[in-house]
């Protein structure tokens, strides 16, 4: 299972941890997914949304 938004797409961003000494290491921002029941296509069915589209109001509660 991806870590990815079934609604918007949103996926993991890298980068890096940087240190006091500017040391670099890499890192991963994981999104905030949820797991909910959602009406899609007039029927209801759990996705993994994040919390973003969840409070946006994208996703429609049965």
């Amino acid at each position: 299972m991806s870590i990815r938004c079934e609604i918007c797409g949103k996926s993991p961003s890298t980068g890096c941890n940087v240190s006091h000494a500017n040391n670099h290491t890499k890192r991963r921002w994981l999104p905030n997914l949820q797991r909910v029941r959602a009406l899609i296509n007039g029927q209801s069915r759990h996705v993994r949304a994040c919390t973003n589209c969840i409070r946006s109001g994208r996703i429609i509660k049965p």
